[in-house]
């Protein structure tokens, strides 16, 4: 066949057009030109596009690339493709079955207590076996073994620190699936940094929403660096003008440049291995923080679950910025030391077939994925693709991270049946961010287990009895708690319900997570006395959980309780109503003390009469099923439902679209979209100049007042006693903070006069807090210093005659010798002051406080007064150089004593005392789970 001319290919698309959307019942009624926009002109979606595609592939003979399936806006990206590649009758088939094995399959991981243990292990005693197989669009695929992974992401870690990166510095990684994101995952990790994976931007219509969403987590998140990818990158640097914090942006591709490797950072068991921002569901996405105990526990209990062996092999194509495909599929994969498999999403999307052969050519044993990827096997797989596919390898079939249908299970074992899959393969689970990613898996060898349940009694009563009546509801089993973690249901006053209840599922265990970052308020809301609430509502039955809706989507119509997701799939079945595209939720009617039922559906008909029809279908199977119509049926066109990254339904931005009167406006075109971000991206860099400006000005003007003041006061310093430059000292530290113009209270003051000896704690975020200590505490009070600083001029002149501590954190015995010092100055009534925190970052929290002050205290039987600072921060933060007036507030809280001299008395004493400074001083504890407990009672 040889090359179609332009014009040829003009014609052929756009009758591959016409047809497609002539049997959608979506005729164009005006001419077709290639610079027709695919969604916004002719209203193909996401699902149109892969039927579209399918198409074109056939008829041209010729693969269209997946990324085609993201960045194609109008035909004419299409014609150009086509118009550049030849026709091809090659297959992303590989030509023979893979076989993984190797001569040594089991690595000890006793000693493993962190993520990094793990990959070093692997790395010496594996350094050669496959860890990835990566699949691109063409389906060739990339190796990548455990020892090129540690090299890599080495040399990610060197290009982190030569741009200036420091230990506990979040950095925000925005790439799609490709090796690169498993090298900047670790080399994050080895940095001593923490990775904070974000989706990158897919479609040029939502680039507004995107930027919207992204810059609110990179604030949140305190993210100093963005690692992207090149077609990505120059929206990433407009992100920064939205993002104060984020100081580089970079790409893989720069960071992998350099050969140089960086030395190996030892994390602790407890150290942060990273954020997991939620989908954002139901609210503003949250950021879950994650030690590696968290990750390591939930990750071994899983394993046991489904009884993970050397010869299992993992196949995914879940995005890696979502918890099921990171967690769940890559990192369980690189603990268990087995091969991972690895697509696309959007190869996927664009032939779900791949992922089946995938499991054929590997011999799979072990996948999961959302319910709508089953849907979408079932629905577009034709059998002509199937011929020869072998699945009798595959054992877990993991559905999970939406709700699970019964008709899904049921036609996708059906389907594939003949194909080797079997029924028991088929595992519904449930997991959330919040446990890591699994709470609960069915036993192994099980068919999947659906529940009917009475209606009326569910709906009036929340029991779930069971039922054989036809309109029964069905609920699908996810199994049984893993192991070391367990689940209850409560009512809303907080009581566990009996088995068949409904109410709040809750859970506790070594995978729960130690809070949502920088954001105490949700954290405390969804902590109960060591349980965390899921937000999900549930019932048991013979201890197995069955998950029956969200919480926050839960309505209340005449007495009657009604679960969105069930009418969306009811409603979603109606013709020409586009499923897994309908949102319901509840809208408040003052007037009759009721909830309004409200009905989103899209579509893609225009003929009103027809509109018309649907609305009568719609509210003629809700009266049916419910035996109550809804309040209100709103048609819109495609796209206009909001769904989150990972697909899920965004019912309440849904809701606040149809209450603002939103609901129905087309998106901008991404250019528009550009244009606007560019302007905005332009008044706040403008914005930002004229901030900078200002404290530029006022840090110069600091600095003039401490140079012309630092000279006269060190002379005098150092020409007088003890005593007297303690004296000059506390009158200059009390000039500097009234000329620095910043409101300064300070809370209990009185508190400061009552204790003699007494060991003195506060919070440490900035350089000045020294400033504000020092002008407050009592005369005599010795401050404990770091060896380092007893080393540079002038300052180790001020730190000796105000006799300060020196402590060598490296030396144990010089630490030793320290320590006693400090208790001879106690046991001579002379007080103590310490920073507990030892250092301070650039992100916002309170760090994990170290034993000293706390033991010393508790072997003296001596109080210790806690000081909460607030504001220092913000007025001259870590790595930055430009000082702004702040309003700063100090509390001096009631001092604590230990109870008596045991280890379990001094770990008693620093939780109270940290928890006291945590609740005046603004600021989270970075280990949030710390602030959740109750302070236990001296």
């Amino acid at each position: 066949m040889t090359k179609l001319i332009d014009h040829d290919i003009e014609k052929e698309l756009i009758a591959i057009v016409k047809q497609l959307l002539q049997e959608s019942g979506q005729p164009y009624q005006r001419d077709i030109k290639l610079d027709a926009y695919l969604q916004r002109h002719l209203g193909i979606d996401s699902l149109s596009r892969v039927e579209l595609f399918k198409r074109i592939e056939k008829h041209f003979n010729l693969p269209i690339p997946d990324r085609l399936l993201a960045e194609a806006e109008t035909l004419q990206d299409l014609a150009t493709y086509l118009a550049s590649v030849e026709p091809s009758t090659t297959s992303i088939k590989p030509s023979a079955r893979v076989v993984h094995h190797d001569e040594k399959s089991y690595v000890d991981l006793s000693s493993a207590k962190t993520l990094l243990d793990i990959l070093l292990l692997y790395s010496n005693e594996m350094p050669h076996k496959a860890h990835i197989y990566f699949q691109d669009e063409d389906g060739k695929e990339e190796v990548v073994t455990y020892s090129q992974l540690l090299k890599s992401a080495l040399q990610v870690a060197h290009g982190l620190r030569l741009r200036g990166l420091k230990e506990g510095d979040m950095v925000a990684i925005m790439l799609p699936t490709c090796t690169g994101f498993f090298y900047s995952f670790f080399g994050v990790l080895l940095a001593g940094c923490v990775p904070v994976p974000i989706y990158p931007p897919f479609r040029a219509h939502l680039l507004e929403t995107y930027a919207r969403l992204e810059a609110g987590i990179l604030c949140n998140a305190e993210v100093r660096l963005l690692i992207t990818f090149e077609r990505a990158e120059t929206l990433s640097r407009m992100l920064q003008a939205f993002v104060p914090g984020l100081k580089v942006v970079t790409t893989i591709s720069e960071l992998l440049s350099s050969e140089q490797l960086t030395p190996v950072f030892h994390a602790s068991p407890d150290d942060f291995a990273f954020i997991q921002y939620t989908s954002g569901s139901t609210s503003d996405p949250k950021g879950v923080l994650l030690t590696h105990k968290n990750l390591l526990s939930n990750i071994e209990a899983y394993g046991k679950a489904v009884k993970v062996t050397p010869d299992d092999v993992i196949v995914s194509w879940l995005p890696l910025y979502h918890d099921m495909g990171l967690i769940g599929m890559w990192l369980g994969s690189l603990y268990h030391g087995i091969p991972l498999v690895l697509m696309t999403p959007f190869s996927f999307l664009n032939h779900p077939e791949r992922w089946l052969w995938a499991m054929h050519y590997h011999r799979g044993t072990l996948s999961g994925a959302p319910n709508f990827a089953y849907e979408l096997c079932i629905r577009n797989i034709e059998p002509a693709l199937l011929e020869g596919l072998d699945l009798s390898a595959w054992r877990v079939a993991a559905n999970g991270a939406e709700k699970v249908y019964p008709r899904t299970l049921e036609q996708f074992c059906d389907k594939f049946a003949p194909y080797g899959f079997k029924r028991s393969t088929m595992m519904p689970v449930y997991g959330l961010a919040e446990s890591t990613v699994a709470l609960a898996i069915p036993p192994l060898g099980r068919d999947f287990r659906v529940d009917k349940i009475d209606r009326e009694k569910f709906e009036k009563a929340c029991l779930a009895v069971p039922s054989a009546s036809k309109t029964a509801l069905e609920y699908v089993g996810c199994g049984m708690p893993i192991v070391g973690h367990d689940i209850r249901i409560v009512s809303e006053s907080g009581l566990v319900v009996p088995e068949r209840q409904v109410g709040c599922l809750q859970f506790r265990g070594p995978s729960c997570m130690q809070g949502y970052y920088n954001n105490s308020r949700a954290t405390q809301a969804v902590f109960h006395d060591g349980w965390i609430d899921s937000g999900d509502l549930a019932y048991l039955a013979d201890e197995e959980v069955f998950i029956t809706g969200r919480q926050k989507d839960l309505m209340i119509k005449a007495g009657r309780n009604l679960y969105p997701a069930d009418l969306e799939e009811w409603v979603g079945q109606v013709e020409g109503v586009r499923q897994g595209c309908v949102a319901v939720f509840g809208v408040q009617d003052a007037l009759r003390g009721t909830e309004q039922l409200v009905v989103v559906a899209e579509t893609r008909e225009k003929n009103k009469q027809a509109r018309d029809h649907i609305i009568d279908n719609i509210q003629a199977v809700l009266s049916s099923r419910l035996d109550l119509a809804p309040d209100q049926v709103v048609l819109v066109a495609p796209h206009t439902v909001p769904k989150t990254s990972s697909g899920k339904l965004q019912r309440r931005a849904c809701k606040a679209m149809y209450l603002e009167g939103r609901l129905g406006r087309g998106y901008l075109p991404a250019w528009v979209q550009v244009v606007k971000l560019g302007v905005k991206w332009g008044i706040r860099k403008a914005g930002t100049a004229v901030r900078q400006l200002a404290e530029l000005l006022y840090t110069l003007y600091m600095l003039i007042v401490l140079m012309t003041t630092v000279m006269p006061v060190y002379c005098l310093v150092l020409a007088g006693s003890s005593s007297f430059a303690e004296t000059i000292c506390r009158l200059w530290a009390r000039g500097l903070i009234r000329l620095s113009g910043s409101a300064v209270k300070i809370v209990n003051r009185e508190k400061l006069q009552q204790l003699a000896p007494v060991i003195y704690v506060a919070n440490h975020a900035s350089y000045l807090d020294v400033l504000f200590v020092f002008a407050l505490v009592p005369r005599g009070t010795h401050f404990v210093a770091k060896k380092e600083l007893f080393s540079m001029p002038v300052v180790r002149t001020f730190l000796r005659k105000l006799k300060a501590i020196s402590i060598d954190r490296m030396d144990a015995p010089k630490g030793l010798e320290d320590a006693k010092y400090m208790e001879q100055i106690l046991k001579a009534g002379q007080s103590i002051f310490i920073f507990p925190e030892g250092t301070f970052g650039y992100a916002s929290g309170l760090r994990p406080f170290r034993l000293g002050a706390f033991k010393l205290a508790a072997e003296n039987q001596l109080p210790i007064c806690p000081i909460a600072l607030r504001g220092t921060r913000r007025m001259l933060r870590d790595a930055e150089k430009l000082m702004r007036p702040s309003r700063i507030t100090v509390t001096v809280c009631d001092p604590v004593r230990a109870k008596g001299t045991e280890w379990q008395d001094v770990t008693t004493l620093r939780q109270v005392v940290r928890i006291e400074i945590a609740k005046y001083c603004g600021e989270a504890p970075l280990d949030l789970i710390a602030a959740q407990v109750i302070a236990p009672k001296l």
